[in-house]
């Protein structure tokens, strides 16, 4: 069964991504490669299991992890941010909601104050 292999691995140079190129050219079962020495980050195709490509690849000395998996990473990233989203929304709608009902109790104090000011010109004074 072929599958894909994805290891990041600490390459700064020529020589680092040769010795790669090495070992897995050695190895059975391997397809195709793919070494990206900017990115630390090794491809490799073919009938092989992972652990073996990684035990392989860490035979070379340099610093070898499995690849983060994107399709995890992707779907909590934007789960994260349309929370932050909600959580900006409802405090908008919270600080609109406060604003509202302090421009009511003003009004409604105004109203008080001009029902009063009324109530004391219809009626006599009491002298």
């Amino acid at each position: 069964m072929s599958q894909t292999v994805v290891l990041k691995v600490g390459m700064s140079c020529q020589g680092c991504g040769g010795a790669v190129n090495r070992v897995l050219g050695k190895m059975d079962g391997v397809e195709s490669f793919d070494i990206d020495i900017k990115e630390q980050k090794v491809t490799v195709k073919g009938n092989v299991e992972p652990e073996a490509v990684f035990q392989t690849v860490s035979k070379t000395g340099k610093k070898t992890s499995y690849w983060p998996v994107e399709a995890e990473a992707e779907p909590k990233a934007e789960a994260e941010a349309k929370a932050e989203a909600v959580t900006e929304t409802k405090t908008e709608a919270e600080t609109k909601t406060e604003a509202e009902t302090k421009i009511e109790t003003k009004v409604d104090a105004k109203a008080d104050v001009e029902q009063k000011l009324a109530e004391a010109e219809t009626k006599p004074s009491q002298v």
